[in-house]
């Protein structure tokens, strides 16, 4: 059951109920106008990836500021996107089971819809739902460039699977999926940009082949936040799928650029509001936010404009923070924010994202597909 919001329209940022979700939202209509403007100016195209704010209101800011649509990883996600008006979705994943591949099926009678897949077997499972719904589903093999998670290997084997896929009846061939996961967190500029190197040579040598045996890859898909600049870069690229770039999270911004400092392309956008709950010790404060308000996967969070502070550690309802000098401890009451590590699985702790401009709420967006699993 969805908790009502921890504010209203109008609110005093100080008014705000804690922990809560809140993003500023002159800093992430700023990024979105960035990363619109760079994938324009270029000539490849925006699709979004809405697994990380799950927000229909923020996939139509995207959408509004020139991408394409979005992804979604799960069919839940684009079902709760289509329900909300988003019309052009790719689910960037594979999808698998008959109940799951029927609720795909259905959602392409509603909008436009593509999936991914990497096996034969699945890519005739996915034949046979469209078949059952008198519908044509567009499909994308999927290639492990480098991830080693799901995909095809690059060539022939990725070849042979569109051959399977553009030879079935209730199926379109769309092209190719190729996101590098890993090389989005190498810490250092090259790091990332040699993983996309290698990764664009295999994907270049599989686009060649399909070509020659006339199979077109309308979408040639990929990219994430840390690596977008070298994939579009490297002209094989056609469609970017970043995701973090709206919020970046605190992982992100440990990435470093050219010069070896930080990367600064994109703001912090989200945070988490906290409350001092007890001041035990002259350095030691413990708010009220712990791992049921935001995830430790990609480490602990960052707080943010307040120096000399260090979290310490996280529990269910409580994050530990020390300071330095006594001096510097906010005190009982207080209001912090803290960066999340990892904004996703974040964002998936919370009913509502909380709306800043200004000092004031200016709007309740719901998480739309707050725990979409299936």
């Amino acid at each position: 059951m969805s908790q009502c919001p921890a504010a209203r329209i109008g609110d005093r940022l100080d008014e705000i109920d804690t922990p809560a979700l809140v993003v500023d939202l002159d800093v992430l209509e700023a990024n979105i106008r960035r990363m619109s403007a760079f994938a324009a100016e270029r000539g490849v195209r925006l699709r979004p990836h809405a697994k990380t704010h799950k927000c229909s209101a923020i996939a139509r800011l995207q959408i509004e500021a020139g991408a394409v649509g979005i992804c979604c990883q799960k069919v839940g996600e684009a079902e709760a996107m289509a329900d909300a008006g988003i019309t052009d979705i790719l689910v960037s994943n594979e999808v698998v089971g008959r109940r799951k591949l029927d609720r795909l099926a259905a959602l392409s009678k509603r909008v436009r819809v593509a999936v991914c897949a990497d096996h034969p077997g699945n890519v005739d499972d996915i034949d046979a739902a469209a078949a059952r719904w008198d519908t044509v589903l567009t499909v994308l093999v999927e290639i492990d460039v480098g991830g080693g998670r799901c995909g095809t290997q690059p060539g022939e084997e990725a070849l042979t699977l569109a051959r399977r896929i553009a030879a079935a009846p209730n199926l379109r061939f769309g092209g190719v999926q190729a996101y590098h996961g890993p090389a989005q967190h190498k810490r250092t500029h090259d790091e990332r940009r040699a993983a996309i190197e290698v990764a664009g040579r295999d994907l270049r040598r599989t686009l060649d082949m399909l070509e020659a045996e006339g199979l077109s890859s309308d979408i040639v898909g990929g990219a994430g936040t840390g690596s977008y600049a070298f994939e579009t870069a490297s002209g094989v690229w056609n469609e970017l799928q970043v995701g973090s770039y709206v919020f970046m999270d605190h992982d992100y911004a440990l990435n470093q650029g050219a010069d070896g400092g930080p990367v600064q392309d994109f703001g912090h956008s989200l945070t988490i509001k906290t409350t001092v709950m007890s001041a035990p010790a002259p350095d030691r404060i413990i708010t009220d936010a712990g791992l049921k308000a935001y995830t430790t996967d990609c480490g602990l969070p960052a707080l943010m404009g307040c120096p000399g502070g260090e979290v310490l550690k996280a529990s269910d309802e409580h994050t530990t923070i020390r300071f330095a000098r006594p001096g510097d401890r906010p005190a009982l009451g207080e209001a912090l924010h803290l960066i999340p590590g990892h904004c996703d699985p974040t964002v998936n702790l919370h009913d509502w994202i909380v709306g800043v401009r200004g000092g004031r709420v200016e709007c309740l967006w719901p998480v739309d597909a707050r725990g979409a699993l299936f």
